[in-house]
């Protein structure tokens, strides 16, 4: 991983053109964000396996598949068979974290956790070191749009420090109201890849859109 990177969500894509909106920034990000709702965790459902399966055939993009369901261990196997290559799941969703991890990588892929804005930052600490990426929500989970949290800051100044002083490389990514505008902020704050729905996929050139929150992300 880039020291930052841009994990464009395809929730934000139009579904009836997203191997289209998908080609057009497939060069520049660094992932693709595929966020998987089933109207228990959070109120709104989105997609799911067939969906995976069939944009698995035509890019080679690593999949980041964020689960924000319930359950999420009767699933695993059935989201890494479609092409996912990373599974980060809600910590306030899995009965056995740390079983769930060892299962993702057993099946290839790396893991990660997820945490909501609500949930104190210092749940996530323990699995620093033992994943790949801590994605930390920056707004409500559940719907595209939305404003980012201030309060997002503090935590995650304290989610960075806690990995620096285990000298892990954890990647601390964000999720939810990115832009060109507080991506520096956010990057100061620690974080590494940002989820970007809306300010990728809304622009009139995504592409485009990537570099310029690349440029914003490290530019003082």
């Amino acid at each position: 991983m880039k020291d930052i990177g841009i994990a464009p969500s395809i929730l934000a894509a139009d579904f009836g053109y997203l191997m289209r909106d998908i080609k057009q920034i497939e060069c520049n990000a660094d992932c693709l964000h595929i966020d998987v709702m089933d109207g228990h965790y959070v109120n709104n459902i989105s997609f799911g396996i067939p969906v995976i399966q069939s944009i698995r055939k035509y890019t080679d993009m690593k999949f980041f598949t964020h689960l924000m369901i319930t359950e999420p261990e009767k699933y695993i196997k059935a989201f890494a068979d479609a092409g996912s290559d990373n599974i980060t799941f809600h910590v306030e969703c899995a009965k056995a974290p740390f079983a769930l991890i060892d299962e993702i990588n057993a099946l290839g892929k790396t893991a990660g956790v997820a945490i909501h804005p609500d949930t104190p930052i210092e749940d996530v600490f323990p699995f620093i070191g033992k994943v790949e990426i801590i994605l930390v929500m920056t707004v409500y989970p559940g719907f595209g749009g939305q404003g980012y949290l201030d309060m997002s800051d503090e935590r995650l100044r304290k989610l960075r420090k806690a990995i620096d002083e285990k000298g892990c490389d954890t990647i601390i990514a964000v999720d939810g109201g990115v832009t060109e505008e507080n991506i520096r902020r956010i990057y100061e704050a620690g974080a590494r890849l940002f989820v970007a729905g809306s300010s990728v996929f809304h622009a009139e050139d995504p592409a485009a859109a990537i570099e310029e929150l690349k440029r914003c992300g490290i530019s003082s």
